[in-house]
């Protein structure tokens, strides 16, 4: 069994999530990207798929990081495809990753105030709202192209703040990307976790950077008694 994460939950009034690899299983954005998208674009131009499969991984590396390199609408233009269609082909990928509907009950139990906080696409989002149902446990979504910056900057933060006015040393914020965590850290925000195996089908990845969690089982635990004392009032 897996050790109970320290967090002091008496001390988080907000808690930000991210999505992808958080929340929800990479494999599904990986599978996309990696082997789905090679395909449908060498099908669908009409091109070797061993040249096609090296030219996309070529041009998505050249926008890591960037704003760019999460927009649908972006990689639809120079593609030349509909990639929120081609993404629909394979929702049903779409998951939870382990015991994190769990964790999302009890903090809605706890009155604890739940952010998304994701670098997704609006059309994304949408898909995957719809496919886990996952709206129903937040109290707002922040996206990162509403600001046209990327959660790995600073600015992304700082806009934020104006429209989600949290208090950055009462907030936990949990992320599988250390780039972001890092942006975090440099904003503030006082209490952060790494996701170890955002995506079910690899291996951990572990950080020497940040406070790590291998299962929201461990966060569940100390939750469970915190939700039971706040129904008491």
């Amino acid at each position: 069994m897996l050790a109970i994460d320290s967090l002091d939950w008496s001390k988080i009034d907000t808690v930000l999530l991210d999505m992808d690899g958080t929340l929800l299983d990479l494999h599904f954005d990986s599978f996309f990207w990696l082997q789905h998208l090679p395909v449908r674009y060498a099908q669908i131009h009409r091109q070797d798929l061993a040249e096609s499969r090296a030219y996309l991984l070529l041009e998505l590396a050249k926008n890591r990081g960037t704003i760019d390199w999460y927009c649908t609408d972006f990689w639809s233009e120079k593609f030349n495809l509909d990639i929120a269609s081609l993404r629909a082909e394979v929702a049903h990928n779409i998951a939870y990753r382990p015991y994190v509907e769990e964790f999302l009950k009890l903090l809605k139990r706890s009155g604890k105030r739940v952010v998304l906080v994701t670098n997704d696409h609006r059309s994304g989002l949408a898909l995957k709202l719809a496919a886990t149902g996952l709206g129903k446990y937040l109290d707002n979504i922040v996206v990162s192209h509403d600001y046209s910056v990327a959660k790995e900057q600073q600015a992304f933060w700082q806009q934020m703040q104006a429209d989600e006015a949290f208090d950055p040393q009462k907030s936990l914020f949990i992320d599988d990307t250390v780039a972001v965590l890092d942006s975090a850290k440099k904003y503030g925000i006082a209490h952060l976790r790494y996701i170890v195996q955002p995506n079910s089908q690899l291996t951990r990845e572990h950080c020497d950077k940040h406070l790590a969690i291998d299962c929201f089982s461990q966060f569940n635990r100390a939750l469970i008694p915190l939700t039971s004392q706040k129904e008491q009032l």
